[in-house]
């Protein structure tokens, strides 16, 4: 442990405001970034989210026209995936992992802002398709209708996801080779926390799948722009294929966005209940299970594109089977809550509405695994409010926990509890005011990806739209929050959660070299209640000064 770790900063050099805005190999710095550029492109993409349920309160096409509803909704699906949440796991393991694991920096960390600076030109190259006719294929841009309408704008598209998918790529070799290489020397993998243990999973998912959906994109260029026939039916292409390429990523995408904020909700809630981890083992191989199923799930997705009957039954099968390891992290995160010493404060309430929403979205995962199921409800509402509920509902909720338990040390300031606990209420309001009522649009035949419906389907359409304005007006007091804490907040201790992992051994926020020593291992990450527990460190100090004493 680091006595005077409070008193660091008076010692050494602190990072200025304009490294946040330059290529700074800091591995804080790169966490920083990460996190605030993908909360700028959350709040344009929830813009585009809010204009498509604007229009989706009325039948007719009133607000926005239904080409302009295409494009607006191929590019919210884009880049809430790969623009928030995708980045924002990537935030957290830039700033966390080489203060777990108690390392200076990450392994390559000119590759890590190189990892980071693709991001933003990614994001802007897709935002400006609309000057070029914006992509109205969906987030999947499947062809042969990608290769129809907005040929430019699909290159936009196309484009901006190589960037960024190269991104994850630099920055999963990163994750890899800092978790197993660079552990201070008591550090085995059984006493790591388990955030890292998410972050091995997610890393493998990326370096695996991401160059698989890489080809297919380059593939899809070319018919675009070169009159190739890969997938283009008129030619002799088949459009099948792309599908198999793109979900063999984008089936493991959920649990690249996911497994992180798994990690997350590991960290928050046995240190907010006060309680060691409940099956920590479990826990950390289920993410590792998970990484090797998602995998071979990936044509649940094509159920209804011509897949044989054999072959629906064995990805059917997977499907299920991936539900097992999830449901021991929710055991696992249940049976630490039970009995424990739980304060309410908003990490935690993000974290009990993860548990809940994600819940809802496993549940209603096993029915669209279900063939007959899954051929029903088929592009329909149905599968929109299921992946939102996984979604955000699980990764968002989390997202959120991470940020109110982590802003302390990344900032030296203290969150302003009223404000996030109001936060917490209208999101979780407005979530479920939002994706509940489209399982109900689902069931009664309502596709999604139109603009123009049935009157029949109105009133729950008016329902979601009103979720959809109070889920807009939840980041309101999150934004006041968080400027309001960053220059009046009160300033945290080293520790202001008495946590054991060794992100909190240094100053809040920590100093460049994250640590004046190489930090100690003293206990396991989630040891709270036994002996080995550290105690607060006036009584630390205090101890040693009475021991030296008395030698």
């Amino acid at each position: 442990m680091t006595i005077a770790a409070d008193n660091l900063t008076a010692n050494h050099p602190r990072r200025k405001w304009t490294d946040y805005f330059t290529f700074c190999v800091d591995h804080k710095v790169i966490g920083i970034q990460y996190l605030v550029t993908s909360f700028l492109f959350f709040f344009i993409g929830g813009s585009f989210a809010e204009a498509m349920r604007t229009e989706l309160a009325t039948p007719s096409p009133d607000f926005v026209q239904p080409e302009m509803y295409n494009q607006l909704m191929t590019l919210h699906g884009t880049i809430m995936i790969f623009l928030w949440i995708v980045p924002a796991g990537a935030a957290f393991a830039n700033y966390l992992i080489p203060l777990m694991v108690g390392t200076e920096d990450m392994a390559f960390p000119r590759l890590n802002a190189v990892a980071f600076w693709l991001t933003p030109p990614g994001g802007i190259l897709l935002i400006s398709s609309f000057f070029v006719g914006a992509p109205q294929a969906g987030w999947t841009s499947y062809p042969p209708l990608s290769l129809l309408s907005g040929k430019w704008g699909e290159e936009f598209w196309i484009l901006s996801l190589l960037l960024v998918g190269t991104s994850s790529i630099l920055g999963a070799i990163n994750f890899v080779t800092t978790i197993l290489k660079m552990r201070i020397k008591d550090m085995d993998l059984h006493s790591m926390p388990l955030f890292c243990w998410a972050m091995l999973a997610t890393s493998s998912l990326i370096l695996l799948s991401t160059p698989v959906l890489a080809s297919a994109l380059i593939l899809l260029s070319f018919d675009l722009i070169a009159g190739t026939s890969f997938f283009n039916p008129v030619g002799g292409g088949d459009p099948v294929v792309y599908q198999h390429l793109f979900w063999f990523y984008s089936h493991p995408a959920v649990y690249i966005m996911i497994l992180p904020f798994f990690g997350v909700i590991s960290e928050v809630i046995p240190v907010h209940a006060r309680k060691p981890i409940f099956g920590y083992r479990a826990i950390a191989y289920s993410s590792l299970a998970i990484s090797f199923l998602g995998l071979i799930v990936w044509a649940h997705h094509m159920f209804t594109s011509g897949t044989p009957g054999w072959l629906r039954m064995f990805f059917m099968a997977t499907t299920m089977l991936i539900a097992v390891p999830t449901g021991i992290k929710i055991f696992s995160w249940c049976g630490t809550l039970w009995g424990g010493k739980i304060q309410l404060n908003s990490a935690m309430l993000f974290a009990f509405g993860f548990l809940s929403s994600f819940m809802i979205g496993g549940l209603t995962g096993v029915m669209v695994a279900s063939v007959p199921f899954d051929i029903h409800v088929h592009d329909t509402y149905f599968v929109v409010g299921h992946f939102h509920y996984v979604l955000f509902g699980g990764s968002a909720f989390a997202l959120f926990s991470g940020v109110y338990h982590w802003f302390p040390k990344m900032t030296g300031r203290m969150v302003n509890e009223p404000l996030g606990r109001l936060h917490f209420i209208l999101t979780f309001i407005g979530m479920n005011l939002t994706f509940m009522p489209m399982h109900e649009l689902g069931l009664m035949g309502m596709n999604r990806r139109i603009a123009l419906y049935d009157v029949e389907f109105q009133p729950l359409n008016v329902l979601s739209t009103v979720g959809a304005y109070v889920l807009a007006a939840s980041t309101i007091p999150f934004v006041i929050n968080v400027f309001w804490s960053l220059f009046k907040g009160e300033k945290a201790a080293r520790n202001p959660w008495r946590a054991l992992t060794l992100e909190w051994q240094t100053a809040s926020p920590p100093i460049i070299e994250n640590f004046e020593e190489e930090p100690v291992l003293w206990c396991g990450p989630y040891d709270f209640g036994i002996d080995t527990e550290l105690v607060d460190e006036e009584e630390t100090v205090q101890t040693l000064i009475a021991d030296a004493a008395g030698s």
